[in-house]
């Protein structure tokens, strides 16, 4: 079970509590930085199975990107990242749109803006990273991809769930 709070406006805390086990997850971002790092895993669900566990992988690969850039390993890492990137956004993309239609979602129109604002950062950030490699680029490329999962997922995505659950839509595909 996923709970969602902010403790102050700009700043999320993602909850996940596991009444099995008797454990709570945390998630937090501090301008654009995780700060617990070792349950990134905990992220703001939309209750679509399909959708959540495409964002589980991406929340997973970000951890292993933000892991390495404080290890000093971050050239190698980013670059498996924005490869990753490159494949995740056409099938998720694609998933997440075709949901859309089929459940005649209301603002899918802004949904899809944003995945191709997205899209078009992606290849911003591979031309800032092709100029050549520095800390600071790193850095700034890790802030936006964290800005885009604490934004777009915990917003966006989550208001596409509960839509698609309301709609009882949520397994139409995969």
């Amino acid at each position: 079970m996923l709970l969602y709070c902010r403790i102050y406006n700009p700043f999320p805390i993602f909850y996940r509590t596991d009444r099995a086990h008797k454990k709570r997850d945390v998630f937090v971002f501090f301008s654009g930085r995780a700060v617990d790092k070792k349950v990134i895993y905990s992220f703001p669900s939309t209750g679509v199975i399909w959708q959540d566990r495409q964002h589980r992988e991406l929340f997973k690969r970000v951890e292993l990107f933000v892991d390495a850039v404080e290890k000093d390993r971050g050239k190698e890492e980013l670059l498996r990242l924005l490869e990753f990137l490159d494949e995740y956004v056409v099938f998720h993309f694609h998933d997440e749109e075709k949901a859309m239609e089929k459940a005649g979602f209301p603002d899918s129109l802004s949904h899809i803006q944003e995945h191709t604002g997205f899209i078009d950062e992606l290849s911003e950030l591979r031309m800032e990273l092709s100029k050549g490699y520095s800390h600071e680029i790193v850095d700034r490329i890790k802030t936006r991809i964290i800005r885009w999962l604490k934004e777009h997922i915990g917003r966006a995505d989550r208001e596409l769930g509960s839509f698609l659950l309301q709609k009882d839509k949520g397994s139409i595909i995969r």
